[in-house]
């Protein structure tokens, strides 16, 4: 196994996360199998209970690992599945290691930080480094490490993350801060083979001179430097960056833009909602659009803002009613509740196209609560514990007593109720017959050129025929303890609201459409006999409405460049009035 190790210097947030994760997409493009590891040096397990305005989002992985969010651009820079065990943090190391001496492992020996410790973080990057994560059989050619440990010279590349700062009105560019940065690396008896610096303007020469003589690093290319460092030039490849590069001049030929309206709680840090942002990028490019997110603190559209912070609520609301589409992502507690209420009942009177993750769906299932069947006083159990009407309730098998991998997390199947529900086709995906066969072969999705026949990409043998098939089922990743209260899935349904996916053991549904609203019920308490058998709510829809759709589940975490997630995808499109007609082309065929 070779590794190649990233650090930062000078200061924080320079970028750690996007080198690794570029460098790893080189060597990826040289044809090497890459895989990647980050060390964070916390004494938090994991990042689970973490506030997303101090570190960002919280990403979930598919075995239910909640982790830091550098690990959500490894998987969508480098297309893989990371595990748990990826994300290494110093509760980890040290919960592992009291364990052992707990069990007696050690044999008596007194347990310290070296050699005990040091061992531990060495093993474990051995052993998960060899874990397959590309969905291939045996280990990667390269682990890339965010921070981390050392090993032998001849596997081992280092490449440092420092900042460049620009000074005065001429713009000099100053060294100093990088050249003590890699001193102070130096006294851990580390020594960098490569420094990335990030500056606000391009490096001079004289600059990259300066930094060569006084850090000791040759001024190089990059991806023969590392390859030469852990002897892989005779076995890599020449980088193919096409599809990257064709990528990034699509996106700076972009003329029109959608605006889309982010109603969240945590708008103060970007961050918060990144892998949100980045599917909207996936799915705004695949429509030839670049996305114009206009962010909304949902707790400025409520009624106290108005008295409070006029100008705030005026320009909340103003932001609002000139978005093409709305979404309510994911978030805890009651902070700003109300405000998202607000938008979408919005969304939903005025069909504004309306996407609602996690909490987003929630939200949407009271407000149709109140607005729809009359329950003013419908509520989550997690805003307002005596709520006489409870649409959103604790999950049961959830703990109220330890907040950390408590909730349901994961990647979990969700089987659609509905064959021509608006998610369905959304997740649908072609399948071929091919010429030598008059069965359909499912195992591979189809490449459709522009123009000429489609081939299949296992055997390029030519298709004769070609179909659409909407979706049967959807694996996507959780991340919730509170879920719609299957006592009120009867009434809901029976006003409009659509649960069109449920969960494999069918007490659990998680996707909801919002259907005709000719029959519209006012009721003041749920009523027993209006409840159907169906239970736990996962998807919703609204029929009627240009897209009105709630997800309990994550969508944003499994988006990739090239490959957006089906829900951003139609939301986006509906925005753009784009919707129906790639529904009906896909419907009947190419």
């Amino acid at each position: 196994m070779k590794y190649v190790l990233v650090t930062g210097g000078v200061v924080s947030g320079l970028g750690k996360g996007v080198t690794a994760s570029s460098v790893g997409v080189v060597l990826k493009a040289c044809g090497l199998r890459v895989t990647s590891i980050k060390i964070d040096p916390y004494l938090n397990t994991d990042a689970g209970t973490m506030s997303p305005f101090e570190h960002g989002e919280v990403f979930v992985l598919d075995d239910g690992g909640e982790v830091d969010l550098d690990l959500g651009n490894y998987e969508r820079f480098l297309d893989v599945r990371l595990t748990k065990n990826n994300n290494i943090t110093t509760g980890k190391i040290y919960q592992s290691v009291l364990e052992k001496e707990r069990k007696g492992d050690y044999l008596g020996k007194t347990v310290q930080v070296v050699p005990h410790i040091t061992d531990a973080i060495k093993n474990w990057i051995e052993s998960v480094a060899v874990i397959p994560v590309d969905g291939k059989e045996g280990p990667a050619d390269v682990c890339v490490i965010e921070l981390g440990g050392t090993v032998g010279p001849d596997n081992f590349c280092l490449i440092h993350v420092s900042l460049i700062p620009v000074l005065g009105v001429v713009g000099e560019q100053k060294t100093k801060p990088t050249q003590h940065s890699v001193r102070e690396l130096r006294a851990l008896g580390l020594t960098p083979h490569l420094l990335a610096c990030r500056s606000a303007q391009p490096l001079l020469e004289n600059t990259k001179e300066k930094l060569s003589q006084f850090c000791h690093v040759p001024n190089q290319n990059a991806h023969h430097s590392i390859l030469k460092q852990l002897n892989l030039l005779s076995i890599a490849a020449p980088p193919n960056l096409q599809a990257w590069t064709k990528r990034a001049e699509t996106y700076d030929n972009l003329k029109n833009s959608v605006r889309i309206a982010m109603v969240g709680k945590y708008v103060g840090l970007a961050d918060s909602y990144l892998s949100v942002v980045k599917a909207l990028l996936h799915a705004c490019i695949a429509c030839s659009l670049k996305p114009s997110i206009d962010w909304i603190a949902a707790s400025d559209l409520e009624d106290e803002s108005a008295k409070l912070t006029p100008k705030d609520h005026a320009a909340a609301w103003e932001t609002l009613r000139n978005a093409e589409c709305v979404l309510v992502p994911g978030g805890f507690g009651d902070r700003g509740v109300g405000g998202m209420i607000l938008a979408a009942k919005y969304a939903r009177e005025n069909n504004i196209p309306y996407l609602g993750i996690c909490l987003g769906m929630q939200i949407s299932v009271i407000e149709f609560a109140r607005s729809v069947l009359g329950l003013k006083r419908a509520n989550s159990n997690e805003f307002d514990s005596e709520t006489p009407n409870p649409v959103v309730i604790f999950m049961p098998e959830g703990s109220r007593t330890h907040m950390g991998s408590t909730m349901r997390l994961g990647s979990r199947r969700t089987l659609f109720q509905t064959p021509d529900c608006v998610t369905s086709k959304l997740y649908g995906d072609y399948f071929y017959i091919p010429v030598d066969q008059s069965g359909g072969s499912y195992g591979h999705k189809v490449i459709i050129p522009p123009f000429g026949a489609a081939f299949c990409p296992a055997t390029c043998r030519q298709l004769v025929d070609l179909r659409y098939r909407n979706a049967e089922y959807v694996d996507e990743r959780h991340r919730h303890r509170y879920e719609v209260n299957p006592e009120a899935i009867g009434v809901l349904e029976e006003a409009g609201l659509k649960f069109v996916g449920k969960d494999e053991t069918g007490k659990r549904m998680e996707i909801l459409e919002l259907y005709s609203l000719s029959v519209v019920c006012h009721v003041t308490k749920l009523d027993l006999k209006f409840f159907c058998f169906l239970r736990y709510p996962q998807i919703l829809e609204l029929p009627s409405h240009p897209f009105y759709v709630g997800v309990q589940f994550h969508p944003e975490f499994k988006s990739r460049p090239g490959r957006p997630s089906a829900l951003f995808l139609g939301l986006i499109l509906a925005a753009t009035k784009q919707l129906e007609a790639y529904l009906n082309t896909h419907q009947n065929g190419c």
